[in-house]
Parts: C-alpha cells; sequence; structure tokens
C-alpha cells in the first residue's frame, strides 16, 4: 500500500476521500492546538504577534507566535509537524490557558494517534467541488484576502506605511484605509494626521489606546500599593571610593564583555544590610498576621523596555560576587530590551531598587512593589561640595537614597539602620570585596 501511495505522489495524481478510507499508510488528521501552561498561575495571554498565517506548513520547534502575560513574554513553538489550517485569535486578542490557539493538519503514521485535541479527525474528507480551484491557486489569484486584520499581526500596510504611522505616534488600526482590500496608504496616514492637528472641518480626532500588558500590571500593582501605609526615609552617602574603584575596575570588567556600572556594588551593598536586618527582605501575611521572612536576597531592578517598566529580579544577591552580579544584570537589562525575560526572571522577588538616577533624578519617593515590604530609589550621583576634618572644602561624590518601607511591620529605626550597613560598604569598598 506504501508503494501504491508513493507512485500516486510521483504522477502527482489525488485520490479523494484517501483520510476515510486510510489508503496510506500516513493521513492527515486535523488537530487543535492548545495553549498550553507557560507556569506562574498565568490562565490569561495577550497574543501579540503571529510568525505564521493559514495555510503555512511549519515543523516541529518552529515558533508559532509570541504571547504576553502580566510577568513576561513567552515564544509558543509547535509540538507538530503540519499545515496551519486556522488560527483562532489575532493580534491583541486574549487567549485562555487550556484553550484552542490553532488549528493544524499533521501527518499521522497509520492514523492511530491518540487524537487528543483533534476537532476532526474522524470525519472523511469532503470532494471538493469540480469546478473549484485549489485553495492554494485562490490565495496566489487575490493574496489579500489572507491578511486579514484578524489573521495577521499588522492591519493591511507597507512597512514603509506602518513606520510613518509609528513616527506620528498614530495607531494603523485607527485609519480606513483606501487601498485594496481595505489597505492603508500613505495618503491615508497623511490624512489622518492633518485631520488630528485640526485641519479638517469636523471636531478634533482624539486617539484612544488601550493598556498594554505591563501597564495593567502596573495599575493592578499600585493600586495594591496605596493601601499600604508607608513611610520613606531619606539620607545621602558620600561614595568617592567607589567612583574610584569602579573606574579603576571598568576596563578589566569589559575585557571579560561584562559592562560594570555603580549598580552591582549598590545592589551587593544592599544584601549585606537584609542580612542585617532580615526583616527589610520580609512579606506580611495580613490575614494570619505573621511576618514571612525570605531566606534569598532576590533583589528586583526597575528597568526601562520597549514596553515600559519592568521589574526582574538578580536571584540569591547574598551568594554573588559584584562581578556576577554584574554578568546577571547584563543578561536582564539585554533580554528586557528585547521582551525576551522569562517567568522565572520576572517572579520571586523580595526586595526592590529603583535607579531612577540613571535617567536624571536627584531623589525620588518610590512605592512598595506587594508583596514586598521595602523599596529603595537611588538618586543621581553628584559633584558636590563638602568639607574635611580641617575646614577645607573639597568635591565629593554624593548620592541620594529613599528608601519607602511597610509601616504596619517596620518602624524607621530598623530601615536606618540597614541604611547604615548600605552606607558603610559603599562608602568603604574594599571591606565589600573583602567579605566576599
Amino acid at each position: 500500500m506504501a508503494a501504491v501511495c508513493a507512485l500516486l505522489r510521483s504522477t502527482g495524481l489525488h485520490l479523494t476521500g484517501v483520510r476515510s478510507v486510510h489508503l496510506c499508510a500516513s493521513v492527515n488528521k486535523l488537530v487543535q492546538f492548545n495553549l498550553s501552561d507557560i507556569g506562574e498561575g498565568i490562565r490569561e495571554v495577550t497574543v501579540k504577534s503571529w510568525f505564521v498565517k493559514e495555510n503555512d506548513v511549519v515543523a516541529q520547534f518552529d515558533e508559532i507566535c509570541e504571547v504576553e502575560s502580566d510577568k513576561a513574554t513567552v515564544s509558543i513553538t509547535s509540538r507538530y509537524d503540519g499545515k496551519i489550517t486556522r488560527l483562532y485569535h489575532g493580534v491583541g486578542d486574549k487567549a485562555l490557558v487550556g484553550k484552542p490557539l490553532l488549528d493544524i493538519d499533521v501527518e499521522d503514521e497509520a492514523g492511530d494517534g491518540d487524537g487528543s485535541g483533534s476537532s476532526d479527525s474522524d470525519k472523511p474528507a469532503e470532494p471538493a467541488p469540480l469546478d473549484s480551484p485549489p485553495q492554494e491557486t485562490r490565495a496566489r489569484e487575490d493574496p489579500d484576502e489572507q491578511f486579514s486584520e484578524k489573521n495577521w499581526n499588522k492591519s493591511l500596510a507597507t512597512p514603509a506605511v506602518r513606520r510613518i504611522a509609528m513616527e506620528n505616534k498614530i495607531k494603523i488600526s485607527d485609519v480606513k484605509g483606501t487601498g485594496k482590500s481595505g489597505r492603508v496608504m500613505k495618503e491615508d496616514i497623511l490624512a489622518f494626521l492633518e485631520r488630528s492637528k485640526g485641519g479638517g472641518t469636523g471636531p478634533p480626532v482624539t486617539t484612544r489606546s488601550p493598556l498594554t500588558t505591563v501597564q495593567k500590571v502596573m495599575t493592578r500593582t499600585m493600586t495594591e500599593s496605596l493601601k499600604i501605609p508607608q513611610f520613606v526615609f531619606s539620607d545621602q552617602v558620600d561614595v568617592s571610593r567607589l567612583v574610584k574603584l569602579r573606574s579603576e575596575a571598568k576596563e578589566a570588567a569589559s575585557k571579560r564583555d561584562i559592562k560594570l556600572s555603580y549598580l552591582p556594588f549598590f545592589l551587593k551593598a544592599f544584601s549585606k544590610g537584609l542580612s542585617e536586618y532580615p526583616i527589610l527582605n520580609s512579606s506580611f501575611d495580613l490575614e494570619r498576621e505573621e511576618i514571612v521572612y525570605k531566606k534569598s536576597h532576590n533583589i528586583g531592578i526597575a528597568v526601562d523596555s520597549p514596553a515600559g517598566l519592568i521589574v526582574p529580579n538578580i536571584k540569591d544577591v547574598q551568594k554573588l560576587s559584584v562581578i556576577e552580579i554584574a554578568k546577571e544584570l547584563n543578561r536582564l537589562q539585554l533580554l528586557a530590551a528585547k521582551m525576551k525575560l522569562s517567568p522565572s526572571d520576572m517572579t520571586g522577588g523580595t526586595f526592590s531598587v529603583s535607579n531612577i538616577g540613571a535617567i536624571a533624578s536627584t531623589t525620588s519617593a518610590p512605592l512598595i512593589l506587594p508583596p514586598e515590604v521595602c523599596i529603595v530609589a537611588l538618586g543621581r550621583i553628584q559633584t558636590l561640595p563638602r568639607f574635611d576634618s580641617a575646614g577645607n572644602v573639597f568635591p565629593a561624590h554624593i548620592i541620594s537614597l529613599s528608601w519607602s518601607a511597610d509601616h504596619r511591620i517596620i518602624d524607621g529605626a530598623s530601615v536606618a539602620r540597614c541604611f547604615r550597613v548600605f552606607q558603610h560598604y559603599v562608602e568603604n569598598p574594599a571591606a565589600l570585596l573583602l567579605d566576599l
């Protein structure tokens, strides 16, 4: 029978209803590809982009799509070899774990697959009408029909037109296209822009933009944060010796392809403080009225990304050297820029640091990220005049820190003492290195 199938394929002949009579050793089966569990209790994701379209042929481990949860962006890969027959969601749609993501026509040896998730595997293929051209032929005749806005990751528009829209902060789906099949043309973008600037005769045009997944997370987190009674402790540290040490070590680290900023030194110094005052590295179980102390110092770093501010964390800082912290920080920053952070990078934080000084600010009052109980904002390092023991003025490198703590379980004295430990290590960085 296999030889017959091979002969038929070589001659280009086809048998109607092959799947129903199982003539060949391998047959096609329609499988419903469900969104698998991506961990961390995530039940819903947003489809960020599709890497395939209907009628595409894929192999196992090929990337199918990219989805975004409230914790990370994840690429979904194919578990089968076959042809995509249906996409259940468009870009921006919500997809539920365990529910259909797409249908795929797979080759099933002898038709004895497990049938898991299949929708039409037991139904024989119906013969196509004699006067109907093959699907591939129809696609060639009108390619725009394949690329509907629901099934593809952009509105109908060329990359050049999309770039014009992006540069002018226009959501392309808001623009009515005048091209074939509703394709958005350059002229449509320019006309929309003119109306937005008040050049039209109608009412002013407003643009609405739904919150991104990251913004939704920020909304929920900050709303919960403001339910916590918080107090802010601020002070300054002279980091002149650290500036000198980092300058000397920077070149050596660069030869190892590691970018050495001040932040790894600060994180190690924070970890020293948390070891002495572990209540700052805890969480509060309000229902049981218990303080939950965390053994690991998983310090979160607020990082700017294309989707907004996110807070991945470096695990077990108490066990790492300054150079190991720097290497891990480089990895997280690179992945954040590409929106490729894993769920494990985004979860399990116990203490957070906001390096607002990397942008411009010298001081700020950060908000706690529940369920954590403390966060620190680092200001910009400034060169300011200071007095030595003899009363002489000299230039010093000064940084301001602002600590926000959960006042339900933490008092000001504990934060001040932890700050003093931090201050000791950054003002005497040699002691920080010797204690490793």
